[in-house]
């Protein structure tokens, strides 16, 4: 009897845990490290994981590296091989926890906040503050968005000489995320 019980709290805490979950796994994050009067060097992935616990603010989010979609498929080919080296380094991660992230204020009118946490790309982790975003939530569903700046040699990135006026060193990151109660 002991035992049923124990299996039937779990389980019941356990719901109670998933009820402040919020997933998808659509997500899209948009990258662009043009230079003006050469190519667009720009990809999109829309394949991204990401998890809000909205009791805390604590958000996370994933992204295979090689689901980034180039316009230009050799580009594509060399981002992959060359630069993020993807087959040794197939995920990009983000953690961190939105400020002061209040579920109840959530409304169809878009709230600004910001996000403390670290970015982990190319086998190296960032931390990044106060990255600004809007929240709002729109029939039952969390809809987060906003951008930020990163550095490619922050990440340790090596760009050769030959292409280095080609790409720029700052990469403007773009990211819209819909998630829904898990």
């Amino acid at each position: 009897m002991k035992k049923l019980s124990f299996i039937a709290l779990l389980f019941l805490n356990l719901s109670v845990l998933g009820q402040s979950k919020y997933l998808t796994k659509t997500g899209s994050i948009d990258f662009e490290a043009s230079v003006p009067s050469f190519e667009e060097v720009a990809a999109k992935n829309n394949a991204v994981t990401a998890i809000l616990n909205t009791e805390n603010g604590e958000f996370a989010a994933l992204a295979l590296v090689k689901a980034f979609r180039f316009k230009n498929a050799l580009m594509e080919e060399h981002f992959n091989e060359n630069y993020a080296e993807s087959d040794k380094y197939p995920k990009a991660t983000f953690r961190g926890n939105i400020n002061n992230f209040n579920f109840d204020g959530l409304g169809t009118s878009q709230i600004l906040a910001s996000v403390n946490g670290s970015l982990t790309f190319h086998g190296v982790t960032k931390d990044l503050e106060d990255i600004l975003l809007t929240t709002k939530l729109v029939d039952g569903k969390i809809i987060l968005s906003g951008s930020f700046k990163i550095m490619v040699s922050d990440f340790e990135i090596k760009i050769p000489k030959i292409v280095a006026n080609k790409l720029s060193n700052e990469v403007e990151v773009d990211f819209n995320f819909e998630l829904v109660k898990k």
